[in-house]
């Protein structure tokens, strides 16, 4: 039986009242409304025609909402996506903390796919294995097991953070789940230590491209110094293009070396770097007209690399693979590792070991003829004056 005109029932945090339309049949309103300490804290309501289906809703959302974690989710107007809270960490924490431009790229590309499209509530250890499948699958772009672990390693940057700062209702043990599920299946791994070092036959065709491209074009990036700099010094390619005259102590042969890579800490991470005497030279080399030692954007040097290979028919060698070869060449001359560490900024052997591929034993630039030739040759800074 239906209730008398005006008749509320109660329940524990809903409310349903019964009133009539103007065509004479009742309907049931139900509004819940949850108070802390005397304050509304929230409240919404839903009209039905029947008075079971009323109360079926407000049971139903009563019990959603004493559930951990439910008021919260009731209070943001609902589930946010995956692809919505990598945003979030996008817009919120490169403020803070900028991030590298492997990890940014492939957190986007991570929005865009399927993966993105989930709800908070379901991303389970499930649909992570089922996302690494795919990954590897020829639909998912066929990547390899490292490319994977890439993936899940940069979302659970994500998902560290999303349930303790921002209250959204993530599995916590989903990404730990996961890894172990496709370690086991040997679908994640670590990204394959690199052992490519150049040859002196590889430098020298680069460095008479470079030179070639500066007779035509002065004012281009002076890359046979950048290359020469790379390996003396060890420095990374962004290091290299971001190190200022006033982060340079001449008479200690130094230099300071801002945000340097770090797993742990990037911002604020500014270490002094030995510099050996082919590198300081380097340095004293180009001119003083700008307030970064070598003016040039990285992401133009990077092309520059990857177009002068491909032209020239080297393979498979990276700008990066410069800084191996700097690392390895100090060993080779019997350096010690705290030596050489005070060159290349590392805090650990296990991370330099990856750096060090011994070839013999002694300086393999000795008497390099190349080094002169980049010292003298003039810098024409061009706009970036």
């Amino acid at each position: 039986m239906y209730p008398p005109e005006n008749e509320v029932y109660h329940r524990p945090m809903a409310t349903i009242r019964k009133r009539k339309k103007k065509d004479g049949t009742a309907v049931y309103t139900v509004q819940i409304r949850i108070k802390r300490n005397g304050a509304v804290v929230y409240q919404e309501c839903q009209t039905f025609n029947r008075l079971l289906a009323a109360k079926s809703w407000g049971a139903r959302r009563e019990s959603e909402l004493a559930q951990p974690g439910g008021l919260a989710l009731a209070q943001r107007g609902g589930q946010a996506t995956l692809a919505e809270i990598i945003q979030r960490y996008l817009d919120e924490y490169e403020r803070i903390r900028p991030l590298g431009k492997t990890k940014r790229a492939t957190l986007i590309a991570l929005k865009a796919r399927w993966l993105g499209t989930l709800a908070e509530t379901e991303l389970t250890s499930q649909k992570l294995v089922e996302y690494a499948q795919w990954r590897m699958s020829a639909e998912g772009g066929g990547v390899q097991a490292q490319t994977v672990g890439n993936d899940l390693s940069h979302l659970g940057a994500v998902l560290s953070v999303a349930k303790p700062a921002w209250g959204y209702e993530i599995d916590p043990h989903a990404m730990t789940q996961a890894r172990a599920v496709l370690r086991k299946l040997g679908m994640v791994s670590r990204s394959r230590e690199r052992d490519r070092r150049p040859t002196r036959e590889e430098l020298e065709k680069l460095l008479e491209h470079f030179f070639g491209i500066l007779e035509r074009r002065p004012s281009a990036s002076h890359m046979p110094r950048l290359l020469a700099f790379a390996i003396f010094s060890t420095r990374r390619q962004d290091e290299i293009c971001r190190i200022r005259w006033d982060d340079l102590d001449e008479a200690g042969s130094r230099v300071l070396v801002r945000d340097m890579k770090n797993p742990g800490q990037k911002i604020g991470n500014n270490v002094w770097c030995h510099l050996p005497t082919e590198a300081l030279q380097l340095i004293l080399s180009m001119p003083r007209h700008c307030a970064r030692i070598f003016p040039y954007n990285s992401d133009s040097v990077s092309t520059s690399w990857t177009r002068a290979c491909k032209m020239v028919g080297v393979e498979d060698l990276r700008f990066h693979d410069l800084r191996h070869d700097g690392v390895s060449r100090l060993f080779e001359m019997d350096w010690d590792i705290p030596r050489v560490a005070s060159v290349s900024g590392h805090r650990d052997w296990n991370s330099m070991r990856r750096y060090t591929h011994l070839r013999g034993r002694g300086d393999p630039y000795d008497g390099w003829n190349w080094l002169p030739k980049i010292l003298a040759s003039p810098v024409k800074l061009g706009s970036r004056r």
